[in-house]
């Protein structure tokens, strides 16, 4: 069978890893980013760019976006010269990134009225596993639509999720994101008030590493808070972001999340700080010069 075209909106280090690694399994890829560097990487590839979303959702058969907020995906899907504009019926939209539930629906019934379908797919995992086509995907959209698009996604992930109906992706990703920002914003506080008490920081991890509380999140920790390694990936920016995603969520499912409101205000307090583009254990830091 002929491989679909697939266009690529978002050329961030995730999601320049994902172009090539499709690349590399001979996928045909168009592509638009800001960074003509990116760009031109993929050119230089064998792959094509366009001006605009429209353009590029015309030539494509699936569209992929990996960006940073549901803010940007929407002006991607409803400018003018956006995907809405341009995108051809029986096309899939899949949004890899990580964004509100109640935004990916709202896009996903605008495409319905096109003909399109639309699959959310936030990732697990890193740019490493990216290149190399093992990233675990949450996968979600009606049956047919994600059947549609599911050998390519196995071209792109070790484990590939099918979690039912549009916006359960999003919502499993936010959910992962609280509990694991959760844990490490707990634990680097821990080791911060190890610190003020006088008590040693290896000694600590090595007593509570041994009973339940180990997780590699305690592990990530420990290597900052004690070892001064900040090796995690994932910046206090886009955990505050996610957080502050996961509690509207909660907040459009009639509930509050208390918990999520505290990691969340020591995420924006370390963000206000200068500390946005740090690794999230880094927050260590913030607890550690933080005063009544």
């Amino acid at each position: 069978m002929t491989k679909p075209t697939i266009g690529f909106i978002g050329l961030g280090l995730m999601g320049s890893n994902m172009v090539e690694n499709l690349q590399n399994k001979g996928f045909n890829l168009i592509v638009m980013d800001l960074n003509k560097d990116s760009v031109a990487k993929v050119v230089a590839r064998g792959g094509a760019t366009a001006e605009s979303a429209a353009e590029l959702a015309a030539a494509s058969d699936i569209i992929m976006l990996c960006l940073t907020t549901s803010n940007v995906v929407e002006k991607l899907v409803y400018a003018d010269d956006g995907i809405l504009a341009g995108i051809k019926e029986g096309s899939v939209l899949v949004d890899f990134g990580t964004s509100i539930p109640a935004s990916t629906r709202k896009i996903g019934a605008d495409l319905a009225k096109k003909g399109a379908g639309m699959v959310d797919a936030p990732l697990g995992r890193t740019p490493a596993h990216a290149k190399d086509g093992l990233l675990n995907i949450m996968a979600s959209g009606d049956q047919a639509t994600f059947d549609k698009v599911k050998p390519v996604l196995d071209e792109q992930g070790e484990n590939v999720f099918y979690l039912g109906a549009l916006g359960s992706g999003h919502t499993t990703k936010l959910i992962n994101n609280f509990m694991g920002m959760t844990t490490v914003t707990a634990m680097s506080q821990a080791f911060a008030v190890a610190d003020k008490a006088g008590v040693d920081r290896q000694q600590l991890f090595d007593i509570m590493s041994t009973g339940p509380s180990n997780s590699p999140f305690m592990h990530f920790c420990k290597n900052y808070a004690v070892d001064g390694v900040s090796d995690l990936g994932f910046s206090i920016g886009n955990a505050n972001k996610d957080l502050g995603y996961f509690l509207e969520m909660v907040k459009d499912l009639g509930t509050r999340s208390q918990i999520a409101e505290g990691t969340s205000a020591n995420l924006q307090a370390s963000f206000d700080q200068g500390m946005a583009n740090g690794n999230v254990p880094e927050i260590y830091d913030y607890f550690l010069k933080l005063e009544s």
